[in-house]
């Protein structure tokens, strides 16, 4: 499913985060230290290869709802974006620090003169954010995000198991409407 608003492609696929190699930057779904760790962090770590950590290791810790850039090593892309979700329940504002991880994952990607990006559902894992609630959170900060955008033209978010598709779908249809 996909539309475009204000010129960027935004779109919602079922697959897996490691494996879009037509696009120029993915997002991690970090923990504070940008270490391998578990799910979206492993996987990304696992597929990039060790150069990904030894970039990371300078840059941390970073805070919830922080982002940064680095190379893609052994990725087919050419960056990631490190984001820190919040962990629901502890970090609060929850939705405000959640908006936070996709705008400023766009802004430095954006900043960096990436033109396509891919989420994966941040926080959403092992951090206990509620997928329905995180969906909407992800598409409004995306909608409200891509107006500023210079050089980021297509947004996608990516999702492994067929719930969060679906809930994403709906979720985006809430926020830019039926296609």
């Amino acid at each position: 499913m996909e539309t475009e608003f204000k010129g960027v492609t935004v779109e919602v696929v079922r697959g897996n985060i490691v494996a879009q190699p037509d696009l120029d930057a993915i997002v991690n779904a970090a923990n504070a230290q940008l270490r391998m760790g578990g799910g979206v962090a492993g996987a990304i770590h696992r597929a990039a290869g060790p150069g990904l950590e030894a970039e990371c290791r300078p840059l941390a810790p970073i805070g919830p709802g922080e982002a940064v850039i680095t190379g893609g090593h052994g990725l087919p892309n050419a960056h990631v974006v490190h984001t820190l979700g919040p962990v629901y329940g502890r970090d609060q504002p929850e939705a405000g620090l959640l908006a936070e991880c996709y705008r400023n994952s766009l802004r430095v990607a954006d900043e960096a003169g990436v033109r396509s990006i891919g989420f994966p559902a941040i926080s959403t894992g092992v951090f206990g954010y509620p997928v329905e609630e995180a969906a909407e959170v992800a598409f409004t900060a995306i909608k409200e995000a891509v107006p500023a955008l210079r050089n980021v033209r297509s947004v996608r978010m990516v999702l492994y198991g067929e719930h969060d598709h679906a809930v994403h779908v709906g979720a985006f249809r809430k926020v830019f409407g039926p296609k």
